[in-house]
């Protein structure tokens, strides 16, 4: 069974914060026992940006699945062949980027669904979350916990963000805040009122169906603005962090060091 999926749809059920790290620049199998370790609830491997290969984002996703961790891909678009890939690497669900339709939807529903529902050739690392390949068992046990988050990254999106919230695939919305202030004329300028209008707007969307948004990443901020579903930065800009603080520490010991290097955003 899709375990990691359904148990961390279980957790985004809750008002609980779930909190997980990007891994944008750098990736790496360990990566999934250090996110354990360090108490979060999930990784992504960015797969729009990040210059992985196949044979390693399956390892990890791999390594995810044996340690009952949830690995998580972005994937370059929603075309369903990228889709079908994506799957067949072995994540428990997928991250979209800029998602401004319904038909988009539509379209990664037929690679994740077997026929008849859908178009889904299954093959590679993710046919291995399942005992047998009957069709019920594809339900049952995969398709019923894949997990779905559409970023919001462009003015359109925002304006279709209801139907885009209450598509019957859609697990979370996803923020894209640098595109998403981009396309509206504010880039980067978190304060704009046209941009914090939009982030209203999308999270009114998503509570109306009774699902979570997706956002990062300074998580205090976040969490006392209603955000449980939260990613703290990537990698690379957590690692940077801390070893400028710790850095900072030791060569002004006099003066506590709390800021760290902001991650860019997503």
């Amino acid at each position: 069974m899709l375990t990691t999926g359904r148990e961390l749809k279980q957790k985004l059920a809750t008002d609980e914060p779930v909190i997980g790290l990007m891994a944008t620049d750098h990736a790496w199998p360990f990566l999934v026992e250090i996110c354990q370790k360090g108490g979060l609830d999930y990784l992504v491997i960015d797969s729009e940006h990040g210059d992985f290969s196949d044979e390693l984002v399956s390892h990890i996703c791999q390594i995810g699945r044996l340690a009952n961790f949830p690995v998580l891909v972005r994937t370059i678009s929603c075309e369903m062949s990228i889709v079908r890939r994506v799957i067949d690497l072995g994540p428990c669900g997928i991250l979209i980027p800029s998602v401004e339709s319904t038909t988009q939807l539509d379209e990664v529903e037929q690679a994740i669904r077997m026929p008849p529902r859908g178009r889904r050739r299954p093959g590679g690392m993710g046919n291995y979350w399942l005992p047998n390949f009957h069709y019920e068992t594809w339900k049952s046990e995969f398709e019923d916990h894949f997990i779905v988050i559409p970023q919001i990254e462009s003015q359109t999106g925002v304006e279709n963000v209801d139907a885009i919230a209450a598509h019957p695939i859609v697990t979370a919305l996803g923020l894209g805040p640098y595109d998403l202030s981009a396309d509206l004329g504010c880039c980067w300028n978190p304060e704009h009122e046209d941009f914090t209008n939009a982030l209203a707007t999308v999270k009114s969307a998503a509570d109306a169906v009774n699902k979570k948004v997706w956002a990062g990443c300074d998580g205090p901020a976040l969490r006392k603005q209603g955000y449980t579903f939260l990613w703290i930065g990537t990698a690379t800009s957590v690692l940077t962090g801390a070893l400028t603080l710790a850095v900072d520490n030791i060569r002004h010991p006099d003066t506590q060091t709390t800021s760290t290097q902001p991650p860019p955003p997503a």
